[in-house]
């Protein structure tokens, strides 16, 4: 009798069986990947460094995903469409992974992190404790937003011949985004100059700032203060030598002095390289059109073309020319 059960039994413990079997067997995701790790639901770990004014700079792993909250809530305006905050949570992803990719470097600012918070070297990030400071009574609506942009693209990065871009973007744009070559070295087949129109909206469009010829000198190392102001009408003591197509400065003479446009900017406190100047007495007032290097994506650029209803795959392919959009994972 034992026997007869057994053999009545055994067919439907393998057909309840199969199902679990399967599970194990299923891949996690649908789509290409190009070689990245799997990870548990918040995709692989990154080990940031993290550096906070006042305080000693700290490294701390933590899953990828929860890391992009605090890129996307520090790198982009949480009252952006929701569309825009995707296409940055993307690109951010694709930045970080390709920095997970490359392992750490002995040779680098954070040679124990992959990423460090420093904006001027790898992305911003902001903290639990620094979104509640910026967004005072707002924090959890905003966070539930930004959490909801990295959720909902959750593993997505760009590629161009499958492998990971370099997704370089800025804040706003001079009316047209700048070819890799024209703002540094490289021409990249994915960096390519594009009409950014929508960027006239943004509130960074337009800035100035004044220097007196003495402030000038300190910060650049020229001897404006030596050339007699009254020849300054005849002839100015700023010229632009190179610009891109563009119109962006490449290589600019003060003084009789040559700086890299990139240098002069970064001197100076320039909103970007697009500026003009002009000399009031002993001073110098330069306008700025754009703000950042103006390669890649244009975060005002993705909310202006997120409002025309534009969902952020169109608007990651419109700034990143030929790109795939994948899943690592």
């Amino acid at each position: 009798m034992r026997r007869i059960l057994i053999f009545i039994m055994l067919p439907t413990a393998i057909i309840l069986l199969i199902p679990i079997f399967m599970a194990f067997l299923a891949p996690a995701d649908e789509g290409n990947s190009p070689g990245g790790e799997g990870g548990g639901r918040g995709g692989p770990e990154i080990t940031v460094q993290i550096s906070s004014k006042g305080e000693t700079a700290k490294t701390v792993m933590m899953p990828l995903e929860e890391y992009l909250v605090g890129v996307v809530a520090a790198e982009m305006p949480a009252g952006f469409p929701m569309e825009a905050l995707r296409a940055q949570a993307v690109a951010a992803r694709t930045y970080a992974l390709k920095k997970i990719y490359r392992g750490f470097s002995e040779k680098g600012p954070h040679p124990d992190a992959h990423i460090c918070t420093d904006h001027t070297h790898c992305q911003a990030w902001k903290s639990q404790e620094e979104m509640r400071a910026a967004w005072g009574k707002n924090v959890q609506d905003l966070q539930r937003k930004i959490t909801s942009a990295v959720e909902t693209t959750r593993g997505q990065i760009l590629t161009y011949n499958g492998s990971l871009i370099e997704p370089v973007y800025h804040s706003t744009s001079n009316g047209k985004t700048e070819n890799s070559e024209g703002a540094w070295q490289s021409e990249v087949p994915y960096l390519r100059s594009v009409s950014s129109p929508w960027d006239r909206e943004s509130p960074r469009f337009i800035s100035s700032v004044e220097y007196t010829l003495e402030e000038i000198d300190q910060r650049l190392g020229t001897t404006l203060r030596a050339i007699p102001v009254g020849n300054f009408s005849a002839n100015s003591p700023i010229g632009i030598s190179e610009s891109s197509a563009t119109g962006r400065a490449r290589v600019v003479t003060v003084g009789g002095k040559e700086f890299t446009a990139a240098e002069i900017r970064e001197s100076l406190g320039l909103a970007s390289c697009d500026f003009s100047w002009e000399i009031q007495g002993g001073s110098i007032k330069f306008t700025c059109k754009g703000y950042g290097h103006g390669v890649g994506m244009s975060q005002y650029g993705a909310r202006g073309m997120a409002l025309e209803d534009h969902d952020y795959k169109k608007i990651l392919k419109y700034y990143y020319t030929g790109v795939n959009l994948e899943r690592a994972y």
